[in-house]
């Protein structure tokens, strides 16, 4: 492990300032099941560690019927499994907090750890692909919003710049139904081959998300409307659709093929369950 000044804010303001004073020297510590693994395989390198668990305002889940929810950086996935208010409104993002990796370890993963490690596999990025997300990034400058969209840049590559702290992710107010799924080599611990998440809107509004199949997860929302009673006979019109804009390539995890043979699979097992088959 490196030679590693260890620091721990209580205040925004405080930690932006060590951040701006210290530069690509500094780097933001959350959940730390990422950061600290590749700070041991030297992937990172830095001489300040700025913890920002200790910063209140960075803690918390709200919502409102008006602004959505907005989750903290500092909130662990748990935290996020065991709110009413993401049960009730955004439960995808609950389908795919369960499936990374076990329970131990989501109790110090953070959703905003997922989105700004940037890995292509991130098991939390198509769900909040799908919902709109946007985070709040905040630096001594002030506070800007990034959506999603425009965040991921390559891999594990973002629009973050170095003195900014990402302090929480905003959905935005939705009605509808979403699922995700995902396929690994093995249970537990393990980055996905292949994931899928797609959110339905009462209005018809269908939005499908990927990971594993590009630089960057991929968000496909040219679909036209769909009813709820139409998806399932829709199936293979919106998989053509899918398949036409990925290019997934063969790695130590999975092979081209798989991945395209995989997308089609779970794509079609959402869209089943979307339309209300069993």
């Amino acid at each position: 492990m490196q030679d590693i000044r260890y620091l721990r804010p209580e205040t925004l303001n405080e930690a932006a300032k060590l951040l701006d004073l210290y530069g690509n020297d500094g780097k933001v510590l959350a959940g730390g099941t990422d950061i600290i693994i590749a700070l041991k395989d030297r992937a990172i390198i830095c001489k300040y560690l700025i913890d920002i668990k200790a910063i209140k305002e960075l803690s918390n889940i709200t919502y409102t019927d008006s602004n959505g929810l907005s989750i903290g950086a500092a909130v662990c996935l748990n935290d996020i499994i065991e709110s009413g208010d993401v049960k009730t409104n955004y439960s995808i993002l609950v389908e795919a907090a369960k499936t990374l990796a076990n329970s131990l370890l989501r109790n110090r993963a953070t959703l905003i750890g997922n989105i700004c490690n940037s890995s292509p596999g991130g098991d939390m990025l198509p769900a909040s692909l799908v919902l709109e997300g946007r985070v709040e990034a905040y630096s001594v400058n002030g506070k800007r919003e990034i959506p999603l969209r425009e965040f991921f840049l390559g891999v594990k590559k973002n629009a973050i710049k170095g003195n900014e702290i990402v302090t929480r992710i905003i959905f935005p107010p939705t009605v509808g139904t979403g699922r995700y799924l995902k396929k690994s080599r093995i249970k537990g611990h393990d980055l996905a081959q292949i994931s899928v998440g797609a959110f339905l809107k009462n209005d018809g509004t269908l939005k499908i998300s990927l990971g594993a199949v590009a630089p960057t997860p991929i968000l496909i929302e040219d679909f036209r409307n769909y009813r709820k009673e139409e998806i399932t006979n829709s199936i293979k019109e919106i998989t053509d659709n899918i398949i036409s804009k990925i290019k997934p390539i063969s790695d130590v995890r999975a092979t081209k093929e798989y991945r395209i043979t995989m997308v089609e699979y779970l794509t079609s097992e959402i869209l089943r369950n979307l339309g209300g088959a069993n």
